[in-house]
């Protein structure tokens, strides 16, 4: 016998406990609580990359990929809903690729690493006020 605890499509709690047969199937009408709809963020600064010209490129939109900034893949297991950007450059050129994945203009970086990185300083400084109010 199987036990499988999770939340279903609908947001309630499920314990299935049944044959390994079934198994495959409840899983499927789970959500995988590691697939995620948001870009996670790679690195809080772009990627300094030489590119060669004519040469078709794969960069990560979902920040899970272990090659960054380039696509491995991890994106379909892990983000299923977030597609990679494919770009091929003109010329051999120096590209400053985003890696906080929250560029409006993918797969080149546009500042916003800046939002990212003052967000997270902002989070950083609740969580020590709140340590200490305890």
């Amino acid at each position: 016998m199987n036990v499988i605890i999770g939340t279903m499509r609908d947001g309630t709690r499920a314990t299935l406990r049944q044959p390994r047969l079934f198994t495959a199937l409840a899983s499927s009408m789970m959500q995988c609580s590691t697939q995620t709809n948001k870009p996670v963020v790679a690195a809080k600064m772009p990627f300094r990359v030489k590119v060669t010209g004519g040469k078709r490129y794969v960069w990560c939109a979902c920040g899970h990929s272990k090659k960054q900034p380039f696509c491995d893949g991890a994106h379909r297991s892990k983000a299923p809903s977030i597609s990679p950007r494919h770009f091929t450059p003109e010329k051999d050129s120096t590209l400053m690729l985003c890696a906080c994945k929250q560029t409006k203009n993918a797969p080149y970086c546009d500042g916003t690493h800046f939002k990212v990185i003052f967000q997270d300083l902002v989070s950083s400084v609740k969580k020590v006020f709140k340590m200490n109010n305890l």
